[in-house]
């Protein structure tokens, strides 16, 4: 088996990383796995951290001072993680740590990169309000116009997805603001993507952290990357039903 490294990054998350170790244990029984928390928290997110880490031997935490940001957080997850296999999700619950199953079955099956999406039958964003479907749709598109790699991918600007550790290992990684996964997607290497249907849940605790800073840190990321991109062709992109997903974890996983 493959290890997997699940890189969370967090602040201010401390309702939640409890609920989120047990749901991602259940979800990766009889996977080698590790959690890897990068935290820049101002509550008391590092003590809850602490106190999971001895007490879990799958969990490792980093508390940041003086650096803030979700992507820089997240690179610097990548950075130490220890697996063959990297994802990344968020702390609050909304990305479904049942996903991590299905996703890691994607990438042994032979994919470089899954991508659950909310927006391929049997995905739904009903965890979403209408302010936050119109902008999570506004960026959405603003990438798919402005950069190529991201035309074919049904939810590029979501902030769940699993990779292979090589796609990054040549990467000019230089991200800004939250949309981390348009980063890895521009400037990475790889060839085929497999996308599998999600729903996005419902925040149990905390607060969102969308704000019109971090509309504009997305601008200034998309406007950077339509220089830096890697120029590639025949990229596949295959896109599994539920019924299909469910076949290819029974296949790989049992």
């Amino acid at each position: 088996m493959n290890k997997l490294s699940v890189v969370v990054p967090t602040f201010n998350e401390k309702g939640n990383v409890e609920n989120l170790v047990e749901q991602i244990g259940n979800a990766l029984s009889g996977i080698d796995y590790e959690i890897v928390f990068i935290d820049d928290s101002t509550d008391d997110t590092p003590d809850v951290l602490e106190k999971l880490s001895k007490e879990n031997e799958h969990v490792r935490y980093e508390h940041r001072v003086g650096e803030t940001g979700l992507a820089t957080a997240v690179i610097r997850g990548f950075r130490i993680a220890e697996g063959d296999f990297l994802a990344c999700m968020d702390a609050d619950l909304q990305h479904p740590p049942a996903i991590l199953r299905p996703m890691y079955a994607a990438v042994l099956s032979g994919a470089d990169f899954c991508i659950p999406s909310r927006l391929i039958p049997g995905g739904d964003d009903g965890g979403l309000n209408l302010y936050r479907k119109f902008v999570s749709g506004t960026a959405r598109w603003i990438g798919k116009i402005a950069l190529p790699c991201l035309r074919h991918i049904s939810d590029p600007t979501s902030g769940l997805f699993m990779f292979r550790r090589d796609c990054i290992r040549h990467a000019d990684l230089r991200p800004v603001g939250w949309k981390i996964m348009i980063e890895v997607l521009a400037m990475s290497s790889y060839s085929k993507v497999v996308e599998i249907p999600y729903g996005f849940q419902n925040r149990n605790s905390g607060e969102s952290k969308l704000s019109s800073k971090v509309t504009i840190e997305y601008l200034q990321q998309v406007a950077g990357l339509m220089k830096r991109a890697t120029k590639r062709r025949g990229i596949e992109v295959h896109r599994w039903s539920q019924k299909h997903t469910d076949r290819m974890v029974k296949k790989y996983l049992g």
